[in-house]
């Protein structure tokens, strides 16, 4: 689900109630032990762009220097709807 290869957290399958707050811990401590930011998610193998997904991943943003140490790439159509419909298109850095 989660892997750290270059320097970029890697997001794969689906994130879903029965493992969002493994996803969110796994990649948490990525997050804290990264030591230079902006730290990359590569969010191209995320198989379902949904609210939950989001919210992990503001989640961690929230856990970075001043909640803005996480750059998105490789974002989906859908998923970038769902940023747009909760109007956070200005509080993430898509790439």
């Amino acid at each position: 689900m989660i892997q750290y290869i270059d320097q970029q957290l890697i997001v794969s399958k689906t994130i879903d109630f029965a493992n969002a707050e493994q996803v969110y811990l796994t990649g948490l401590k990525h997050i804290q032990q990264h030591k230079e930011f902006p730290l990359v998610v590569d969010l191209a193998q995320l198989e379902q762009g949904n609210t939950l997904s989001l919210a992990v991943l503001v989640q961690w943003l929230r856990q970075t220097p001043d909640n803005k140490g996480l750059h998105f790439k490789n974002v989906s159509e859908k998923m970038l709807k769902v940023i747009q419909a909760c109007h956070l298109q200005d509080d993430l850095k898509l790439i």
